[in-house]
């Protein structure tokens, strides 16, 4: 057995508000797909997907355990693409509110997440 302590990490509120976007994102994005497209092609294959690939593209670039490390604004290019998409599709979905709100919080949690990066 070691006696080194584990390593602590603090988890913040927008930690969690930032978990809870990336699962709404992932959600939508699924949402969109099997229901702005016509089933069975290709409405099948972008409603399972579009989640896979935004999961694909945080864990690989965006996720603390990322596999490749990239520098923080490489970071943010890949937040916005997934949020704004998942913005994107509410729109497109004819829900102006739900995509402004979803955009207005994300952008303010990535905005205290990347000034945290930065501190």
């Amino acid at each position: 057995m070691s006696d080194a302590a584990p390593e602590q990490y603090r988890v913040s509120p927008n930690d969690i508000l930032r978990f809870l976007l990336e699962i709404f994102a992932v959600v939508t994005l699924g949402i969109w797909g099997f229901t702005a497209w016509p089933l069975p092609w290709p409405g099948a294959l972008i409603g399972i997907g579009a989640p896979l690939l935004a999961i694909l593209l945080w864990g690989l670039f965006r996720s603390p355990k990322a596999v490749f490390r990239i520098d923080p604004f490489g970071k943010a290019v890949v937040e916005i693409v997934v949020m704004g998409s998942a913005a994107v599709a509410w729109w497109q979905l004819g829900q102006p509110i739900v995509a402004a709100v979803f955009a207005i919080v994300a952008t303010i949690s990535g905005v205290i997440s990347g000034r945290k990066e930065f501190a």
